[in-house]
C-alpha cells in the first residue's frame, strides 16, 4: 500500500488531519512501518484540554504522535502503536494569555526545544488510555507552571517569651552535661 493510499484510507476511516513524520531512526528502504504517523486534530479526543479554571487549550493547538510501545500489552505491544506523544507549542499559542506564557516559558524552560512541550505516555496497554494519561500529564504540568509564585514570607521577629523559653532550655540543657562531668577542676 503506497503512502498516499494509506493516508487516503485513514482519513476515511478516522476523520482527523494525518501528516507522515520520519522516525528518528528510521530504517532504510523500509515500507510505511518504518514511519511514525503523526495525527492532528483526533476526533477521539477533540475536547479541549482544561489546564485551570480560566484557561484550556483548544484541540487544535495540541499533536498527537504515536509510535510502538515498550510496556505492557502482551502479544499485540509488536503490533500497535499505543506509546503517545502528546505536543503543545507554548511559544506560539494563542489561548495562552502573555503573562501565563512568560512564567510557563520560564518554569518550563529545561523541557522545551523549540518552545514545544512535550509528553510521553506509555504505562498503557490501550491507545486510549496512554491518551488520556499524556493529556492528564500535560494539564498537570502546564498547571504547575502557570501556578502564582507563593506570597513572600513575612518576617517576623521572636517573642520575648520564646526567646526566654530558648535560653531556660539552654541552660537546663548546660546543667544536665555539667552533672555529667567527672572531677573536673571547675567544679570546685
Amino acid at each position: 500500500m503506497s503512502k498516499g493510499t494509506f493516508l487516503s484510507h485513514m482519513a476515511e476511516k478516522f476523520p482527523c488531519s494525518l501528516t507522515w513524520a520520519p522516525r528518528r531512526t528510521a530504517v532504510p528502504g523500509g515500507n510505511h512501518d518504518d514511519r511514525d504517523l503523526a495525527v492532528r486534530h483526533a476526533d477521539a479526543m477533540a475536547d479541549d484540554l482544561r489546564v485551570t479554571s480560566g484557561w484550556s487549550i483548544p484541540a487544535a493547538e495540541l499533536s498527537e504522535r504515536f509510535s510502538r510501545s515498550s510496556g505492557p500489552g502482551g502479544q499485540g505491544v509488536n503490533t500497535t502503536d499505543s506509546r503517545v506523544e502528546l505536543s503543545f507549542e507554548i511559544s506560539r499559542s494563542s489561548s495562552i494569555p502573555e503573562p501565563l506564557r512568560q512564567r510557563a516559558l520560564a518554569r518550563l524552560r529545561h523541557r522545551l526545544a523549540g518552545g514545544v512541550i512535550t509528553v510521553t505516555a506509555s504505562e498503557h496497554r490501550t491507545q486510549y488510555a496512554n491518551r488520556q494519561a499524556a493529556r492528564e500529564r500535560l494539564a498537570a504540568l502546564l498547571a504547575e507552571a502557570v501556578a502564582p509564585p507563593p506570597p513572600k514570607r513575612r518576617r517576623t521577629k521572636p517573642s520575648r517569651a520564646s526567646q526566654q523559653r530558648r535560653l531556660a532550655a539552654k541552660k537546663r540543657r548546660s546543667d544536665i552535661k555539667k552533672q555529667r562531668r567527672r572531677g573536673d577542676p571547675g567544679d570546685a
